[in-house]
């Protein structure tokens, strides 16, 4: 397993490669999501913490996956335009990928390693997860499905407020 944030790759909705190097100095809010989820509206908030603190150096990326009960079935270019019309999204919305399991996204393998889930269990439990990282690269924080975006604007303007 690589051992730092910063070293992995993986794929933008266009198929072009990103690289979380480009996310140095930056606080990063990382959300494995599905438009058919009951918890989709969570796309208009974390659209408005993005709006809200992206000048400051917040970045969220979300991450269609559709391993839990087929909620994210549409393609990459469905997935965007759905995030666009119903939720104005304009932050990152990566290509599908899988979180869990051994196909699972590294990048994800990576940060259930840093942050174990409730009573130590590496998968993630539903659509909607969050992963808060700070300037450093450090993984800060897991948030349940349960926990809103806005109820994280406390950790993402003290992590804000940090020095790089």
């Amino acid at each position: 397993m690589t051992a730092d944030f910063y070293s992995y790759s993986c794929e933008q909705k266009d198929g072009s490669t990103f690289h979380t190097s480009e996310l140095r100095g930056k606080v990063v809010l990382i959300v494995n999501v599905a438009s058919k989820c009951g918890f989709r509206a969570q796309y208009g908030d974390l659209q408005k913490l993005y709006a809200e603190y992206h000048d400051q150096g917040l970045e969220i990326l979300g991450f269609p996956c559709n391993q839990f009960m087929n909620q994210e079935p549409g393609s990459d270019e469905e997935i965007g335009k759905f995030c666009q019309d119903y939720y104005g999204v304009t932050f990152k919305i990566m290509k599908k990928c899988k979180v869990n399991g051994g196909s699972a996204l590294p990048l994800y393998s990576y940060l259930k390693e840093q942050q174990p889930g409730r009573f130590g269990f590496k998968f993630v439990r539903w659509n909607f997860e969050k992963f808060l990282v700070d300037r450093t690269g450090k993984v800060h924080g897991r948030y349940s499905t349960l926990i809103k975006p806005q109820d994280l604007k406390g950790d993402i303007e003290l992590l804000l407020k940090a020095k790089r």
